[in-house]
């Protein structure tokens, strides 16, 4: 059996690449808008279906929204949170309820 003995000629030194600093996606909350029509029940269904809430959660916004008049559901990258705008809104629409979501930029710091 023979070992191999290492060197300073037989180690390599390992190549480091600079890693390339990309911008992150502008975050944008979705907000949910009260309305006099569309009910407790629905809200609670489409924060669940659309947004992945927990029962809890989604109580939790719903009754906000309904106190409050607005509430913000999720934050997400731009493009995600204008996807599940558009997605909420078009299956509320199908529906029959008017509920309406939008997406605004997160405040600076948070």
């Amino acid at each position: 059996m023979t070992t191999a003995r290492l060197t300073a000629e037989t180690v390599a030194a390992p190549v480091v690449v600079a890693e390339q600093v990309t911008d992150l996606e502008p975050r944008y909350r979705v907000i949910i808008h009260n309305d006099d029509v569309t009910t407790f029940e629905y809200v609670h269904h489409i924060l669940k279906l659309i947004f992945r809430l927990s029962h809890e959660i989604a109580d939790h916004i719903a009754w906000k929204t309904h106190r409050e008049g607005a509430a913000v559901v999720v934050t997400r990258p731009r493009p995600e949170a204008e996807r599940l705008v558009r997605t909420a809104n078009q299956r509320a629409r199908a529906d029959g309820f008017p509920l309406t979501f939008t997406a605004e930029p997160e405040e600076e710091g948070g």
